[in-house]
């Protein structure tokens, strides 16, 4: 009976540790031709003493992702990764970030910009939340003359 309850408990150990496993990677051949069809666009904005970076990437399936940080000089620097797609001339994305170094805490806000005369202009529109997602509220436009940044094309980094 010990011998069988010794086996017994083996093989649920075994059973325990093997599903706690995770596969390993495969390694994706198309992920050097996926990269290289990507296309990386840099942008900054100036607004008084207050700057901003943008940088996008544009997949092969037309979804933008990116990065961008904006200096704030009197508050702390707003850094993080921005994901999302045009919708005609508009880009919209959801831009996660954190503010400032010592700021653990994480947000998520929905940002807007108008592709005009090859700058894009960040919109400011009336935001609401719905089951912890924020996102710009349906029938109220977003108002891009009343925009802070004004992104212009400059070198990557």
């Amino acid at each position: 009976m010990k011998k069988t309850l010794s086996y017994f408990s083996i093989l649920i150990t075994i059973i325990i540790y093997s599903c706690g496993q995770t596969p390993d990677k495969v390694i994706d051949p198309n992920a050097a031709t996926k990269a290289d069809s990507a296309k990386m666009v840099c942008y900054i904005a100036i607004d008084g003493i207050d700057t901003a970076h943008l940088s996008l990437i544009t997949a092969k399936d037309s979804k933008i992702t990116g990065d961008m940080l904006i200096n704030y000089a009197e508050k702390g620097d707003s850094n993080g990764q921005i994901a999302g797609e045009f919708r005609g001339d508009t880009l919209f994305v959801d831009y996660t970030f954190k503010i400032g170094t010592a700021n653990k805490t994480i947000y998520k806000n929905p940002l807007a910009f108008l592709n005009k005369d090859g700058k894009l202009t960040m919109g400011v529109g009336q935001i609401e939340t719905f089951l912890g997602r924020s996102r710009f509220v349906k029938g109220t436009p977003i108002n891009f003359e009343r925009g802070r940044f004004v992104f212009l094309p400059s070198e990557c980094k």
